[in-house]
């Protein structure tokens, strides 16, 4: 990983993705101003703030998503996480925490960004910054059964339309 592969890899999400609403370009064009003023913006030591990868894993049948009650944030979201060495892209960052804090191997992540987010938190840096959330769509194989890490208060699959009141993740 350098610091430089992650940088390109975010920028080229972020260049080559069309969202349909407002906020959603308004934040992919806060985003790339962020990443031209922060080549090591993708990493965890900027303080400022930085980028990250997530992951939206739906079941294979795509009745189901899969979410985590994140213990520091207090809600249920997406899996996701910092991008870390060996991680030569923003897309390898996704689909290793997602595999990381599921469990479940095969995961099949489409290469296309899903989509971005933007939350203030205390991550493990200990101060507050900013998460600049790069999120992935992903699918897991039939039968996939999820073990939860220690990164983790709960998780589980939840049909897209019963999700918990306090879901904070993105369907389209």
């Amino acid at each position: 990983m350098t610091a430089a592969s992650l940088h390109a890899s975010a920028t080229e999400l972020l260049e080559t993705w069309s969202p349909a609403a407002d906020h959603d370009r308004s934040l992919r064009q806060a985003m790339l101003a962020f990443l031209g003023s922060a080549p090591r913006g993708c990493l965890r030591e900027h303080a400022p703030g930085h980028i990250t990868a997530s992951a939206v894993v739906f079941s294979h049948d795509e009745r189901e998503v899969l979410l985590t009650l994140h213990p520091r944030v207090g809600c249920w979201i997406q899996l996701g996480g910092h991008c870390e060495e060996g991680d030569e892209t923003v897309a390898d960052a996704a689909l290793r925490e997602a595999t990381e804090e599921s469990g479940i191997d095969g995961l099949r992540l489409e290469p296309e960004l899903y989509g971005a987010q933007a939350h203030p938190i205390t991550c493990s840096l200990g101060m507050p910054t900013r998460h600049l959330d790069l999120l992935f769509r992903i699918t897991a194989p039939a039968g996939a059964v999820p073990v939860r890490s220690a990164e983790s208060t709960d998780l589980r699959w939840w049909p897209l339309d019963a999700l918990p009141a306090d879901a904070e993740v993105p369907l389209r």
